[in-house]
């Protein structure tokens, strides 16, 4: 059932760890400027940018990644069940990220009608990559030792995208753009669409899948799904990654308004001023600003990402994702009681809150990789695509979600994109965007994470049984 040793080299775990650093150019820029590019460069009312989002975002999450799970599982060739995915993915997905991006200058409703249809594109070409991308691990190698050693190369990856997309994408765009945003939105998606697809096709080359489900197993894809609705720290885990991302695309789409309408200049100016003789030249002190809070965040959340094996090692990996992630929520509540003149106080608590954050990051994927090995542990079938594709239902649902709750929400509170300075009303829903709201979904997951049955001893216990059955066929 294995093949080679399940020790993996470096040069593996960073080619497997490009592949997410080329997904989060496209999958952190839907988090952080969706919103932002429907309403304020685009120029979709809220309302109808809320309703692109959700609706486009549900049906890929639940039509898309169920079926794609189920065709990756039963994937037979010399290539491997999900490597021949990202190879032949690879370049449409960058051309529909380059699309989804695009400003064609349509008429309105022409306008909706082109974001829906290139949306739909982008999130069925994400799902047909990325979820074969996130199945991948779960065969890569059989030693949850390794898994979370891999995970940890595959979210610096993670981070490295997501510093670059939150820290100078904003200040590009302007820069590419000559103050245009939409032809600099342009201009910074063709570049990353070609990165993109290369860094995609090196995870092609430089991965192998070790672990081979038994030639026997055969199994209906009823089968595969009453197998999950019955594998409880499936079920968990999907509501989990559900709420995780609402949270991330709710607080990370949000900055940005934040930024731009809230936070005191003179203020933000004064605080930046140590950092302008070692940072670039940014176009603004807005977009300064929001790069280096951002940037904060994401640097002090790679520190925690580096602590996150140990800690998962030695203690469990419930136990460590629901501290950290409880910790990381006190401090975006805080947030809501900062006055736009406490410059210090929400840049330290970004640091503090990335930092926390951080040590969770990685942790989430290895858990879904286990209750993959869980499964074939309790049903002696391996069905790991369609696990991932159901957490894929959860981020791609939670995604849609927290992006339209930032339209939709900001609607509701009066913003209006075309004001020099918003409403009271809208810089309230503003504010509760980064801090309350978002806080609510990470607190119930910390919840559910109680009722979740793979702990460390289980977790010892699955993997040696698992090791013993594959030596024994």
């Amino acid at each position: 059932m294995t093949k080679n040793s399940h020790e993996l080299s470096v040069k593996e775990k960073v080619g497997y760890a490009l592949g997410d650093l080329a997904a989060n150019l496209v999958f952190q820029t839907l988090v952080t400027y969706l919103a932002y590019f429907y309403t304020d460069i685009y120029g979709l009312k809220p309302e109808d940018a809320a309703l692109v989002t959700l609706s486009v975002g549900l049906v890929a999450a639940f039509a898309f990644n169920p079926i794609i799970g189920a065709v990756a599982d039963r994937t037979n060739s010399k290539m491997g069940k999900f490597r021949p995915w990202i190879l032949y993915t690879a370049i449409p997905l960058g051309l529909a990220s380059f699309m989804a991006f695009s400003t064609p200058g349509f008429e309105y409703k022409g306008k909706v009608i082109y974001a829906v249809i290139t949306y739909t594109i982008l999130l069925f070409l994400y799902a047909a990559n990325n979820l074969p991308y996130a199945a991948l691990s779960g065969v890569i190698t059989g030693s949850m030792k390794e898994r979370n050693s891999l995970s940890a190369y595959r979210f610096i990856g993670v981070m490295g995208a997501q510093f670059f997309v939150q820290v100078f994408m904003y200040d590009l765009i302007l820069k590419a753009g000559n103050g245009n945003k939409s032809e600099g939105m342009e201009t910074v998606m063709t570049y990353l669409a070609i990165i993109g697809t290369i860094m995609l096709l090196i995870t092609f080359f430089t991965t192998k899948e070790r672990i081979i489900p038994k030639p026997e197993q055969k199994s209906s894809v009823k089968e595969d799904l009453v197998d999950l609705l019955k594998n409880k720290p499936w079920v968990i885990m999907l509501m989990l990654t559900t709420l995780v991302f609402i949270t991330l695309a709710m607080k990370g789409g949000s900055y940005v308004y934040y930024f731009e309408n809230y936070v005191n200049q003179a203020e933000l100016k004064a605080f930046l001023g140590p950092f302008k003789s070692i940072l670039p030249t940014f176009e603004n002190d807005t977009s300064f600003g929001l790069g280096v809070f951002n940037g904060g965040g994401i640097l002090f959340g790679l520190l925690g990402i580096m602590l996150s094996k140990k800690l998962a090692d030695k203690y469990g990996k419930r136990n460590v994702f629901g501290s950290s992630l409880f910790i990381s929520t006190v401090f975006i509540i805080a947030f809501y009681f900062y006055p736009p003149e406490s410059v210090g106080l929400i840049f330290g608590t970004q640091i503090l809150h990335g930092f926390f954050y951080g040590i969770s990051t990685p942790i989430l994927w290895t858990m879904i990789a286990d209750v993959a090995d869980f499964s074939e542990w309790k049903n002696n079938r391996r069905a790991t695509a369609i696990i991932f594709s159901a957490m894929m239902v959860g981020l791609k649902g939670g995604l849609s979600i927290g992006s339209a709750l930032v339209a939709s929400i900001l609607g509701s509170f009066d913003y209006n994109a075309d004001l020099a300075i918003q409403r009271d009303t809208a810089i309230n829903g503003i504010k509760l965007l980064v801090s309350i709201f978002p806080a609510i979904p990470f607190l119930i997951g910390v919840g559910l994470l109680f009722l979740y049955e793979i702990n460390k001893a289980k977790e010892i216990q699955i993997e040696t049984e698992l090791k013993a059955r594959r030596v024994n066929s």
